[in-house]
């Protein structure tokens, strides 16, 4: 169950599991359909902590990279966690050519957030951006090995978001707010905007804790 409006932790456990899907071959040659790996999604009410499970995939989503990597620096607790485009093609430049740089840094990310998978490590994706596809393949790579997947939307001042990112950030809105974003992989979800943005203090990736 969703922790009360007036609790002031959230736990999130481990014990949803995606989808599974046949890959058999189908008729006529066509190729496999992708695996399903869709999920009873929550939506999570903001609290001053959040508590995921070890070894989590937390994609955080926003329109402002600034207010972004704001965040990450001051609530999580394992900043080495950080997986990021931004941070992959600092480490490239001057090493590989300009016109290089991108497609090595995906390819640099997706080895980085695999090796930690298969360590049974926590990943925290800070997104490039709002393209869904980006969300898809974290989401994809974590449930190959049953790895429990989050989402957080961090809003941005009006005057930070592009022209060409606002329908895109407005249906991840609406569909988070619908509750709707386990369809694509997501055991829980979470909106963070104004005050409830500061009120957010640490975000950890433990056990919960156990009972007196």
């Amino acid at each position: 169950m969703p922790t009360p409006p007036n609790a002031r932790s959230v736990r999130i456990s481990d014990d949803e599991r995606g989808g599974w899907s046949s890959d058999r071959p189908r008729p006529g040659g066509r190729p496999p359909r992708p695996v399903d790996v869709s999920v009873r999604g929550r939506v999570l009410t903001p609290s001053d902590e959040l508590r995921y499970s070890p070894g989590s995939l937390l994609v955080i989503v926003s329109a402002s990279k600034d207010q972004r990597d704001a965040l990450v620096q001051r609530v999580l607790e394992s900043p080495g966690a950080v997986l990021s485009l931004d941070k992959v093609r600092g480490l490239l430049q001057g090493r590989v050519a300009d016109d290089e740089i991108d497609e090595r840094a995906v390819q640099l990310l997706d080895a980085a957030a695999l090796k930690r998978f298969e360590a049974g490590d926590t990943v925290v994706l800070a997104a490039e951006g709002l393209d869904a596809a980006e969300r898809e393949r974290f989401v994809r790579m974590a449930h190959r090995f049953r790895r429990p997947r989050h989402l957080l939307l961090l809003e941005a001042a009006r005057d930070q978001v592009a022209d060409e990112d606002r329908r895109a950030l407005n249906d991840l809105r609406r569909r988070l707010d619908a509750g709707e974003l386990g369809a694509d992989g997501f055991q829980t979800s979470l909106r963070l905007g104004g005050a409830t943005t500061s009120e957010l203090k640490r975000i950890v990736f433990r056990p919960p804790p156990a009972d007196d």
